[in-house]
């Protein structure tokens, strides 16, 4: 043709849509060549939401507008074969999977934008989702939309506004029941004891039945993740950990060495201690089967030293030699132990014995710090009356001094004046002597330190700075509240109490020697028989100390993947208590409060959760490196003797009274006694108050009460204290009298070791699978789609709608369940805005 030929009309009709507003993504779109890679460089990326989103993760956009061209709706959900990136049609470049387009002639714009939110509501959807990514038909994706209208909770529009955002859950529940088939047979009970019997397995509590074979197994379940530890340790939280234990060890290593110096003769004192911290620690740092325990000095071994010692002083023997072979005869039962499998007896020790165990342990860390505070009180008193003291230093007798030099003997001080062998004189000479704001420095000190801890720990939650930045807090909380406190206490330069640390690598007495001599001329021969008897005490001291706090550690909630190793662990023990003896140095054995904090410094949670969801919690950091760096700098203490002298010892205490509430944090009994006082309306949705009577819980936390404060009774005075570790197998035993009052489901729900959020989804997931299974067969009009763990039943025509009701003194939702056949002639659903997962809905 003719291109001259054309003619146009002076006011050319515009095309349909061309007067529209266009869409900011139409140029970008246009110029898109990406095969799907989450690079894309032609728009601004909104990099820190990016940051949010896990790997692999694809869009669905959800695009609803008016036209002026349309007369009737019209609808499109698309599924890309490949996925590709749009150019800036979504606020991050990941690439889109599936487009749900609708359209509509204008006047239609509020329903629009509901059914929008309604679709990105299902593809938010886990169920849905995965129905999305194989449906081969049409019907397939009704089937999808109906199975989802089955299980999705209501909100009356009188009971919610919908303009209000509800708060995501802290535990996001199990979505497995809904897709597992209907089964042709009723669902078989499974045995509780062989449910119980291979969890025992699991975890290594479980006889072998052949000598040794715990610790060969435990060897087997922890060679694949040895090199895995150390790399792992590459971490800032580590770093945050290390520093953190190290001065929460320290302090106690070195007061527990002066407690031992005072009650052993100075046979075994802070240098020891010290000493004994750096075999112990780094040993079982690189060979234990669980380096999260944290070794340390504990009461009753002291309590323990100091009889032995006693009667060593009443008979004439020498000390270090008999206890030479008491540690020798408990190396030796603990051997035996080990190759018996004994730690097997430790499935016995339920979440009634170690949380009262637990719970005891952080009220002493709680009661010593404030009573230490106290004490420096009582060294250095307050002046309340506003006077000087009556106490003046006058020269000796006779002493031909002229008049001015007298008046220099009365403003010597109280040390000076004795020096000098002067006399006090006065009532008030024989009080402490008043320092100015000595005690007031150090309450602030310690409560300062104690406020700055929880405020910054739980700083990760505030709303300011980056993510990185108030994670960097949280991590170094204590680290930052000692060395501000440190610094407060410098620049006050008042003479509060500091840490005390040796300054020189010796023996505490000269005449001893390092390595111990095992007979010795004042004690007889059949002295070394005569250590079995304190061996077998001893032994059940140490076994039940770490045993114990290995079950904490190694609880369900904390979701360890590496494995346990309480065979491997009391081996490593026994050659470690026999090397301390060797040396005489004291025996370290699990700390629990050291080790709870250790485990609490080290939980990860993930760091790709969306805007306005709470971070999920993914375990711990397992890992050797924390351990090993902790006790290596124990051992070089003695080094930083200039620096650690600067520490003030209030800001210390206030390390353990932190350490000592956090250790309460989690426990289901510390919870239980909150709730005695708390009125039925609000107590929190805890899972044992969902099926056990309150009077029930409240009866069941009266007992576990009555033995916590037997425990401390017998614990608080040191003629009984020796006794403790037999009152934890007592405490056994009273678990096992509990049978008779309490029925096994309620025993099992009050006193399991299963953690609470376990439990609560595991009850959600058995009673949907029960109401499921009431409902009789499904007919032959649902719809089945093959899935990768079995068949996924989405709902018929005539399926259930769960209709939900405000629960009386909760949040929660009940389901009620009920069958009806109700024709829907118009539907219109208004569900609340999504909280982006995986998908990306626009």
């Amino acid at each position: 043709y003719n291109p001259q030929m054309l003619t146009f009309p002076p006011n050319p009709r515009p095309l349909p849509g061309e007067n529209l507003i266009q869409s900011p993504s139409n140029v970008s779109m246009a110029r898109n060549t990406s095969s799907g890679e989450l690079q894309n460089g032609e728009h601004k990326t909104n990099t820190h939401f990016m940051r949010k989103i896990p790997a692999g993760a694809e869009a669905s956009n959800i695009l609803v507008g008016e036209v002026d061209f349309l007369d009737k709706t019209l609808a499109a959900f698309l599924r890309l074969s490949s996925a590709a990136v749009m150019g800036d049609l979504t606020e991050v470049p990941v690439p889109t999977r599936f487009i749900f387009v609708l359209l509509g002639p204008p006047g239609s714009h509020t329903s629009f934008h509901e059914i929008g939110r309604a679709m990105a509501t299902l593809m938010s959807d886990e169920i849905f989702h995965e129905v999305a990514y194989r449906a081969k038909k049409r019907e397939h994706l009704l089937a999808g939309v109906d199975e989802f209208l089955d299980a999705v909770t209501v909100l009356p529009p009188g009971e919610w506004d919908p303009s209000i955002r509800i708060e995501p859950p802290a535990a996001i529940p199990s979505q497995e029941v809904r897709k597992r088939p209907p089964e042709k047979n009723p669902k078989e009970e499974i045995d509780e004891e062989e449910e119980e019997a291979r969890q025992r397995e699991q975890s290594g509590l479980s006889r072998s039945g052949r000598l040794f074979g715990g610790l060969v197994n435990d060897l087997k379940r922890k060679k694949p993740w040895y090199w895995s530890d150390f790399k792992d340790g590459l971490s800032m939280k580590c770093i945050a950990s290390w520093i953190f234990l190290y001065f929460a060890c320290l302090s106690p290593i070195i007061t527990f060495g002066g407690l031992l110096g005072s009650a052993t003769g100075n046979n075994i004192a802070a240098m020891e201690s010290l000493v004994s911290g750096f075999v112990c620690g780094m040993g079982y740092g690189f060979f234990s089967g669980q380096p999260l325990t944290i070794l340390g000095s504990t009461g009753p071994v002291l309590v323990f030293e100091t009889i032995v010692y006693d009667f060593c002083t009443r008979v004439g023997w020498d000390y270090l030699t008999f206890r030479f072979w008491i540690g020798t005869w408990i190396a030796i039962i603990l051997l035996i132990l080990v190759a018996v499998d004994a730690s097997a007896l430790v499935c016995y020790i339920t979440r009634f014995t170690e949380e009262n165990f637990a719970c005891l342990i952080g009220v002493i860390f709680i009661y010593k710090a404030i009573e230490n505070v106290i004490l420096i009180g009582a060294d250095f008193p307050m002046n309340t009356s506003g006077g000087k003291p009556d106490c003046s230093c006058i020269p000796p007798a006779g002493d031909p001094l002229s008049p001015e030099v007298i008046h220099d003997w009365a403003q010597y001080d109280r040390k000076s004046c004795v020096l000098l062998n002067g006399t006090l004189a006065g009532m008030d000479c024989d009080k402490p002597e008043y320092v100015s704001d000595v005690f007031l420095m150090s309450f602030v000190l310690f409560v300062g330190t104690y406020i700055i801890s929880v405020i910054l720990k739980d700083f990760k939650n505030a709303l300011f700075f980056t993510t990185t930045v108030r994670q960097f807090v949280s991590d170094f909380a204590v680290i930052i509240a000692i060395f501000s406190m440190t610094l407060l206490d410098f620049f006050s330069r008042v003479p509060t109490p500091k840490l005390q640390v040796p300054s020189e690598f010796k023996r505490t007495i000269p005449e001893r020697g390092w390595i111990i001599e095992p007979f010795h001329e004042s004690n007889p021969a059949w002295s070394s028989v005569l250590a079995i008897l304190p061996a077998l005490l001893g032994t059940i001291l140490i076994f039940m100390d770490q045993q114990i706090t290995a079950v904490i550690i190694n609880r369900k909630e904390h979701k360890l993947n590496k494995g346990c190793g309480y065979h491997l662990d009391l081996f490593v023990l026994a050659i470690l208590i026999q090397i301390c003896t060797m040396m005489g140095l004291p025996w370290f054995v699990a700390a629990t409060v050291l080790s709870i904090n250790h485990v609490n410094s080290l939980k990860l949670e993930s760091e790709t959760a969306a805007p306005g969801e709470k971070p999920q919690f993914f375990g711990v950091l397992e890992q050797r490196v924390t351990h090993i760096l902790i006790f290596l700098t124990i051992g070089c203490s003695v080094l930083l003797t200039p620096l650690l002298s600067h520490i003030p010892m209030p800001v210390l205490y206030g390390v353990f009274l932190y350490m000592g509430a956090a250790s309460l944090k989690g426990l289901q009994f510390y919870d239980r006694l909150l709730i005695m006082f708390m009125p039925a309306k609000y107590q929190p949705d805890y899972m044992f108050l969902r099926q056990v009577p309150i009077k029930r819980v409240h009866m069941f936390t009266l007992i576990q009460l009555g033995c916590f404060i037997m425990l401390w009774v017998i614990k608080s005075f040191s003629s009984t204290s020796i006794l403790f570790p037999l009152m934890l197998v007592v405490m056994i035993g009273i678990r096992k009298s509990l049978d008779l009052l309490f029925t096994r489901r309620e025993l099992k729900i009050l006193d399991d070791v299963m953690p609470e959020m376990t439990k609560r989804a595991h009850a959600d997931d058995l009673r949907q699978l029960d109401d499921g299974e009431d409902s009789g067969r499904h007919s032959a009009d649902n719809l089945q789609l093959p899935l990768e763990n079995g068949a996924l039943v989405v709902g018929g025509k005539n399926g259930k709608i769960n209709i939900s009701e405000e629960v009386n003194r909760t949040t929660i939702w009940k389901q009620v369940n009920s069958n009806c056949n109700i024709l829907f002639t118009k539907k219109q659903t208004n569900v609340p805005p999504p909280v982006p997962t995986g998908n990306l809905s626009r």
